[in-house]
């Protein structure tokens, strides 16, 4: 499938909110373009919804070193942040070792670009939503901002807790400061702007080809589900999940490891996915460092690190039986999680997730003379894994910054053990047994014919081997309530690890918020 990338660098608003901070007063705004004369047709607002994509994929694949899809995995324990030491990126380490505090610039940069996204999703959702003469096109585009708005609140709320609401963007001084929300509101807010979108958006096979990136209603239902679920409102989910499994626009991948190859994206488990690029052809003159890029550079990141002055040697690797090729380090799959899986060895998931260390030697893989790679637990990720297949051509571009790897961010698979989840905490263990079973049945192994409580115990090891590193660990531990049980041997505190805290320049500069609105122990 061709790859849709938009690159854009347009202010849509009088005012651009990159959060709620006070700081955006001292810089006079640029190259703005006014309502007055913008979002006028379909075309304009078509283009200011692809700016919102183009803000996500950043915010999962920053060049600032602030992913919030790694930021999401790091704390749990299926990972080891790793890199060629402690001191290369401290401020992930930090997460790692559950050394959390609110200076750590990681949080003010996601925080930030959080914000800045909702702020574009405001736009659109006031902007064209308040046109009388809106078309129906525009129309959908306004439920398409409502669920992207809603996507970005789910992550906010999930890793900070209460957060300041924005559904208007400010158009004064007054206006910049917002108290934090309570959870609670957060999350009506994401209730509503869910079920507006799932009233107007298309389904998934509607999209042509070239859409398939785009929210669909099937993505907003997932997202609903989710929410439910989080708020431990199970009828509720298990109504809307299944909803969208009646629907029969998704299914499994027949074989679980080709869901994570480059042939393979915007696919038949795929709810939600965010595109990248090779095709820029990056140099170490030219990629955007700051933020921009359309290559995945997590991808090179979170590779093993196999150049010269690495761990790893992969010049010996036979590519028939392990595919894969050097990073930068960080990303290490935990002993735990290898061992779960390995546990098993009729689990067909295996060989989408990790490969042991004798298996890695088998295939002709070895460590540099006298070096064993950094916070190595004896295990290797394939699971977004980088492939010489899913870069550029060496004499176009410089691989390492090319990677055109999509991350998907919701998969059928989920969406399939959620339903299960939200059906088992119903009292329906039938329909729960019926939607695990799709999940085992793949994976090869035996059907789990339990009830109750030993049931839902299935559900935790199924949602930890099939979702590993997919950035749901952590958060399951912590709504489930297992996280001190699971990881107070890596640091996990009770009271306060369950969040993160409020990013330390949000409490500074936001004058409607103090040190007494900071999460617990921080």
């Amino acid at each position: 499938m061709k790859k849709i990338i938009v690159k854009l660098n347009i202010l849509l608003l009088v005012i651009v909110l990159a959060g709620c901070s006070k700081d955006f007063l001292e810089v006079d705004p640029i190259g703005q373009l006014s309502s007055d004369n913008f979002l006028k047709n379909d075309n304009e607002v078509k283009l200011a919804t692809m700016g919102i994509y183009n803000k996500i994929q950043q915010n999962y694949s920053a060049g600032a070193w602030a992913s919030v899809y790694f930021i999401k995995n790091l704390p749990a324990d299926d990972v080891k942040c790793a890199g060629p030491n402690a001191g290369d990126t401290p401020e992930y380490q930090y997460l790692d070792d559950f050394n959390i505090t609110s200076d750590n610039t990681r949080f003010a940069t996601i925080w930030t670009n959080f914000y800045s996204t909702i702020n574009s999703c405001n736009t659109i959702i006031v902007n064209v939503g308040g046109n009388p003469e809106a078309t129906d096109a525009m129309k959908v585009m306004v439920g398409e901002a409502k669920a992207l708005r809603a996507f970005t609140y789910l992550d906010l709320v999930t890793l900070f807790g209460g957060v300041p609401l924005m559904t208007i963007n400010p158009t004064q001084t007054s206006e910049f400061s917002k108290p934090r929300a309570t959870p609670e509101e957060i999350y009506a807010q994401i209730e509503a702007d869910l079920t507006d979108a799932i009233a107007v958006l298309p389904v998934r096979s509607s999209y042509a080809d070239i859409d398939k990136f785009r929210f669909a209603k099937g993505t907003a239902q997932a997202l609903l589900g989710k929410a439910y679920l989080y708020q431990e409102k199970f009828a509720e989910a298990a109504t809307v999940l299944g909803e969208l499994i009646s629907s029969n626009e998704y299914s499994l991948e027949q074989d679980y490891k080709a869901i994570w190859s480059k042939e393979n994206e915007f696919g038949v488990e795929s709810i939600f996915e965010i595109s990248y690029t090779s095709q820029e052809n990056y140099g170490w003159g030219n990629f955007p460092w700051g933020g921009g890029n359309e290559s995945n550079i997590e991808m090179q990141l979170e590779g093993p690190r196999a150049d010269p002055d690495g761990a790893f040697d992969f010049s010996n690797l036979d590519p028939e039986v392990l595919d894969i090729v050097g990073g930068w380090g960080f990303n290490l799959p935990s002993a735990e999680i290898g061992d779960l899986l390995y546990s098993n060895p009729a689990d067909k998931r295996i060989a989408g997730s990790v490969v042991s260390e004798d298996d890695y030697f088998a295939a002709g893989g070895a460590y540099q003379p006298d070096e064993y790679p950094y916070d190595y637990e004896g295990y290797l990720r394939l699971k977004h894994a980088n492939r010489a297949s899913e870069t550029t051509d060496p004499a176009t571009g410089q691989p390492e910054l090319n990677y055109g790897s999509n991350y998907r961010i919701i998969r059928y698979a989920d969406v399939l053990l959620m339903a299960a989840e939200a059906y088992n905490k119903s009292g329906n263990d039938g329909a729960a047994q019926i939607e695990l079973e799709k999940i085992t049945d793949r994976a090869g192994i035996a059907a789990h014919t339990e009830s109750g409580t030993a049931l839902f115990d299935q559900i935790v090891i199924e949602r930890a081997k099939e979702l590993c590193f997919e950035g749901t660990r952590y958060w399951d531990l912590v709504r489930w309530g297992m996280a001190t049980e699971q990881m107070s041997d890596i640091g996990f505190v009770p009271g306060k690890h369950e969040l993160f805290p409020i990013p330390l320049n949000e409490i500074l500069s936001n004058t409607m918020m103090d040190e007494s609105d900071q999460n617990p122990g921080y």
